[in-house]
């Protein structure tokens, strides 16, 4: 999310979280935000800052100017890195979630190592554009999965597949992640998809 305006909209439907994305290759770079202006959000939606192999200082930083509650790495960082921001945040309240893309040859085993460095994790389609695809995995490729790490589920998710998110029986799926459907353009949402996507979940 980058726009002020559009901000407030959303914050207005009461999501658990609001998504900010820092990599500036992005076109949902949330960069120039003024912080002030999420001063009317409010404290009970989490805010999110979505990293790609961020210098861990500038994520520091980031992480205190826009006042965020979760991190998600969306890049290729190491458990070393992992280890190093968690040491860097260590006297803050601040959780870290780590983005994985699937697909058919994904190691589900990778994802070991990670687990007592991080706090959820995130499953998105596979792309060499770090998300943003607009396109759905096939969540059977889920089965292989089985830590007890919570995660959020992302990738084309719409209005089109909210029956089949409902069929979802897993105790450990903690979010969905909505982005590219919900889009007027790049980083502006719908607000009456998100409200009918509300409605139908």
């Amino acid at each position: 999310m980058r726009d002020p305006g559009n901000i407030e909209q959303v914050a207005s439907l009461e999501p658990d979280y609001m998504g900010f994305i820092f990599y500036e290759k992005s076109k949902r770079f949330a960069g120039k935000l003024d912080p002030a202006s999420l001063s009317k959000m409010p404290e009970n939606i989490g805010r999110v800052g979505v990293f790609v192999n961020h210098d861990l200082k500038e994520v520091v930083k980031l992480s205190e100017q826009f006042s965020l509650n979760l991190l998600q790495l969306h890049g290729n960082e190491s458990v070393a890195y992992v280890r190093e921001l968690k040491q860097l945040l260590q006297r803050t309240s601040i959780k870290l979630m780590k983005a994985f893309g699937i697909d058919e040859n994904f190691d589900f085993t990778l994802l070991n190592e990670y687990e007592k460095e991080i706090d959820y994790f995130l499953f998105d389609t596979q792309t060499p554009d770090h998300g943003g695809s607009g396109k759905q995995f096939n969540w059977e490729l889920l089965n292989g999965y089985t830590l007890d790490q919570p995660y959020f589920l992302s990738g084309g998710i719409g209005l089109e597949i909210v029956e089949a998110l409902k069929t979802i029986d897993d105790q450990r799926l903690f979010a969905i992640d909505v982005n590219s459907k919900f889009e007027t353009e790049p980083g502006i949402k719908d607000i009456s998809k998100l409200k009918e996507f509300k409605r139908q979940l």
